[in-house]
């Protein structure tokens, strides 16, 4: 009987010690086999589009930063920098004309504005000119027509004279002398008044080519008012060249852009890997088509891989930044590495899904959420880097 009671006492103290001495093993780390390894996946797509025409990489090999992974045909790319180049030319010309036209309008413009104002000018002294003329020739329309009236009066009384003379001359009641005398002031009269009738008509004349002159006045008086016009619209003139001039240098700023677009084009066509890493999913091949936007490749680095451990956030009460932390990769027999506590996610796993929980609609269960926590592997720890982004490990983390 007291055997069995000692044997019952012993197992209940072996008990007691396994508990114990579990407790402690276990005292200030947390576990979890919700882990993976994380590395940056770099996806590489085309900028440009175009024939493939080289792939100078196989799929998993390693490459450095700035090696070339692709080549797509340049020429179109080529040709249309060219033409890019060739319109910046055309454009920086046009702009150094219209720069100097600027100082030439405006000059050219002051000037026409005094000439214009000069033709104003005698225009308007030969209206005045013309007018005086019409002046002129009216009074001597006037004076021509006083004389003829008074010449065809002379006229007549002498022809009357000579008839009555001639009755005279028949009685010998004068002498042929006086008979004489009389016919030559008649013929002295008549002639005086075709002269006098001479005069008007010329007079008249001189009328009608001074009211012609006074139109011709007239008419070069409104053309140079007219160019006046014309010229002291200078100020305007010249804004508007000034303007072409701006727009000359909009034109010369666009086309650079264009020769840098197509420049930075042509470099596009040379596909360069960002970063050091291995390529994966390699989609290409030499004479596909692509197109800009199109995934080529994948690139991982894996010189910088981290794990991420989804721990229960009842686990999280004693975790910091910096607490120390093993890694058991599963794909390595449970090979150990050593790291240290990143950083703690801002938000739990459930949050940052698709469709995130909405706990305020219809029956609530409570569900343990986790969240992720960043455990970087410390330096040199994976030098031959074994580590592969989504491989299962097991995460501990010392919190004492």
């Amino acid at each position: 009987m007291h055997t069995r009671i000692r044997i019952a006492i012993g197992a209940v103290l072996i008990a007691v010690l396994a508990t114990s001495a579990w407790l402690w093993a276990t005292a200030g780390r947390e576990t979890t086999d919700d882990a993976q390894v994380d590395a940056h996946v770099t996806p590489i797509a085309a900028r440009i589009g175009g024939t493939v025409i080289e792939v100078p990489v196989k799929e998993n090999q390693q490459v450095e930063a700035g090696a070339v992974v692709a080549v797509i045909d340049p020429r179109d790319y080529q040709v249309a920098l060219e033409k890019a180049r060739a319109e910046l030319a055309t454009a920086e010309a046009d702009a150094a004309v219209a720069k100097v036209n600027v100082p030439i309008t405006s000059t050219a413009a002051t000037s026409n504005v005094s000439t214009a104002r000069g033709g104003v000018e005698h225009a308007e002294a030969g209206v005045d000119q013309a007018q005086r003329g019409i002046e002129g020739a009216n009074a001597r329309l006037v004076t021509a027509q006083a004389r003829q009236r008074e010449a065809e009066a002379n006229a007549t009384r002498t022809a009357k004279d000579v008839e009555r003379f001639k009755g005279l001359l028949a009685k010998d009641e004068i002498s042929q002398q006086q008979y004489d005398a009389a016919v030559a002031a008649a013929d002295g009269a008549h002639a005086a008044a075709d002269s006098a009738r001479s005069q008007v008509q010329e007079a008249q004349s001189g009328i009608q080519i001074a009211q012609s002159q006074l139109t011709q006045a007239r008419a070069g008086s409104s053309q140079a008012t007219a160019q006046l016009q014309s010229a002291q619209t200078a100020p305007q003139q010249v804004q508007a060249i000034r303007a072409r001039a701006a727009s000359a240098d909009a034109k010369v700023m666009q086309q650079r852009a264009a020769v840098q677009q197509a420049e930075l084009n042509l470099q596009y066509a040379i596909v360069k890997a960002p970063t050091k890493g291995i390529v994966s999913k390699k989609g290409i091949e030499v004479g596909q088509v692509v197109q800009p936007g199109q995934p080529l490749m994948t690139l991982v680095p894996l010189e910088n891989v981290w794990v991420t451990a989804n721990f229960k956030e009842t686990q999280l009460r004693d975790m910091r930044p910096g607490q120390p932390a093993i890694v058991e990769v599963d794909a390595y027999g449970g090979r150990e590495f050593k790291g240290h506590i990143e950083s703690l996610a801002a938000a739990t796993g459930s949050r940052f899904s698709l469709l995130p929980p909405e706990n305020a609609t219809g029956n609530f269960v409570k569900v343990v959420q986790r969240v992720p926590v960043h455990i970087a592997i410390d330096e040199k720890q994976d030098a031959q880097q074994l580590l592969r982004p989504g491989m299962s490990v097991t995460a501990k983390v010392y919190t004492k």
